[in-house]
């Protein structure tokens, strides 16, 4: 890529980013919504079968949509979800299934296909996003998931967080970055995308570490990426440890972010489409970082507005022989 005057760029769109917006108009030729459900799952670091209290950070109230409860047939979330999500986004004609709370791949595959099959069975729905962990997906499960990717879109998205194990350990994920690698090599080899979740400003980590993640996760068969700033929400472990030690966390103004997140994705791989680049939780929820009433559009233009003042885009430093 030569000139960033120019609009021609790899993603035949004039952002300076992989979009997620635009990777769906290619492949759905118009706006998907995703739609979340909550299954009433849980995972292996809650229930003692790795350990116990889950991840530090994790309060799931505070992402989940109003209309999402366990209590509600997935057929009737979805169905809720739609109605809310068209007052909002009236041109949406299809829908993702986002099974999202906790870990949506662990439990019996015969229990799974009935939660998914009930889900793809609900009108207008063209396919699941499925949230989950490295560790709560096998062999047997991919096949399945992949028999149902001939029909239907389906992605499987893992929650990485961080590529250094101190750091997993740190927020007692319950799993290694090594496992995170086999998983995501085992589903693209079942022909299956992958989505990756990250988390910005974990205690320990410098800059030089988190920008440093682009160049591994650059190698690694990725679809899609999600990118969150650390906040500590309120009624976790995180935020029992940031009482007691507030000097032990660093967080970012949101122009030190901006910059943050520019750097990394000047290094990373341009195939990889960027589905968020900060996380959103709710004021009553969040006990840090306060960057005031500002919603997740207005941290994106400020992005976009920062790559032109750079003159930059994601895979500037990208170098695929590293």
């Amino acid at each position: 890529m030569k000139s960033t005057d120019s609009n021609n760029f790899l993603w035949g769109h004039n952002r300076r980013f992989n979009s997620y917006a635009e990777y769906f108009r290619r492949e759905f030729g118009g706006r998907v919504q995703k739609v979340s459900v909550d299954a009433g799952f849980t995972c292996p670091n809650r229930d003692g079968s790795i350990g116990y209290g889950g991840c530090t950070y994790c309060n799931n109230e505070a992402f989940n949509p109003s209309y999402c409860s366990p209590e509600k047939s997935i057929t009737r979330q979805i169905k809720e979800g739609i109605e809310f999500h068209r007052r909002r986004y009236r041109r949406a004609e299809k829908f993702l299934v986002y099974f999202q709370a906790y870990s949506n791949t662990y439990d019996t595959l015969e229990r799974l296909k009935r939660r998914y099959e009930e889900a793809l069975s609900a009108d207008k729905v063209a396919g699941l996003v499925i949230g989950t962990r490295p560790d709560c997906i096998d062999d047997e499960k991919l096949d399945y998931l992949a028999q149902l990717s001939r029909d239907y879109y389906i992605i499987l998205e893992y929650g990485l967080e961080s590529c250094y194990d101190q750091s997993l350990r740190l927020v007692n994920r319950g799993h290694t970055f090594a496992d995170s690698v086999e998983a995501l090599k085992k589903t693209a080899e079942k022909g299956l995308k992958s989505g990756v979740h990250m988390i910005f400003g974990l205690p320990g980590e410098s800059i030089q570490q988190i920008t440093g993640q682009a160049e591994i996760l650059s190698g690694l068969p990725i679809t899609t990426l999600k990118i969150h700033q650390l906040q500590i929400v309120k009624n976790t472990v995180m935020a029992s440890q940031y009482r007691k030690q507030p000097e032990t966390f660093r967080f970012f103004s949101i122009c030190e972010y901006v910059d943050l997140v520019i750097d990394f994705i000047e290094r990373l791989n341009p195939a990889i489409v960027i589905e968020r680049f900060a996380g959103e939780v709710p004021p009553r929820f969040l006990e840090s970082p306060d960057w005031g009433p500002m919603r997740y559009d207005v941290v994106l233009q400020r992005i976009e507005n920062r790559l032109a003042e750079r003159d930059t885009w994601q895979g500037k430093l990208y170098n695929p022989q590293n």
